[in-house]
């Protein structure tokens, strides 16, 4: 297809581009979290939408089954960002990647005494850079979700996870110890389209600039 195609996901990170989307002139015909088709038309004709899970936006964006995406930096991490450029910080879905603990356990104490950790994560890269940074040992436990329990039924001493407001983890007496960095979403783009489409692909980037900084 010679038009655009740019790769979404549903929930928070959707909720948040939309008011990205309508700056660069971008509608969609219907709305992607009630309707149930996976490609959604806009109200320009070059211009598609595709609905996919968070985690998979930079591999369709990578493998050019879409010229764009929305991601945050934690799915870029993980992923590794190759054949991706990241022109611009969307400044959306804001949050931290944490390292929390069961209320009880004493972190610094066990890091101090060189303690050999488990810790749960999906975030298997970020931790695994983390901890080696810090010289810590641990033993990485993929998990997809409810990292909260982990902790909890002795699966794991520390969790890596996203936080926003940390009230799951108050609901679930455990506590961050410790903030790995902070993250947010990224407009992403496909080198070969940026190379091949550059002129119908600029307008839209510096859409999302402006808007940004708007």
């Amino acid at each position: 297809m010679s038009g655009i195609t740019i790769a979404l996901s549903k929930g928070r990170i959707f909720d948040e581009t939309a008011p990205l989307l309508e700056a660069a002139g971008i509608a969609p015909v219907e709305s992607p979290e009630s309707s149930r088709r996976l490609i959604i038309g806009t109200n320009r004709q070059d211009v598609r939408l595709i609905v996919v899970r968070a985690s998979d936006v930079p591999t369709y964006v990578q493998y050019g089954a879409a010229d764009l995406g929305i991601a945050g930096k934690d799915v870029l991490l993980e992923h590794g960002g190759e054949g991706l450029y990241q022109p611009v910080d969307l400044n959306i879905a804001r949050c931290r990647m944490m390292v929390a603990v069961a209320d009880g356990f004493d972190y610094e104490r066990a890091v101090r005494q060189g303690a050999r950790l488990r810790v749960a994560t999906k975030y298997l890269r970020v931790a695994r850079e983390h901890f080696a940074g810090k010289g810590v040992h641990v033993d990485l436990i993929k998990l997809y979700g409810s990292m909260e329990l982990a902790p909890l039924v002795g699966l794991a001493d520390a969790i890596v996870d996203l936080v926003d407001t940390g009230n799951t983890l108050r609901e679930n007496n455990l506590k961050p110890v410790e903030e790995i960095m902070p993250i947010s979403s990224r407009l992403i783009i496909n080198q070969a389209s940026l190379k091949l489409k550059r002129a119908a692909l600029q307008p839209l980037i510096d859409g999302f600039a402006s808007a940004v900084t708007a």
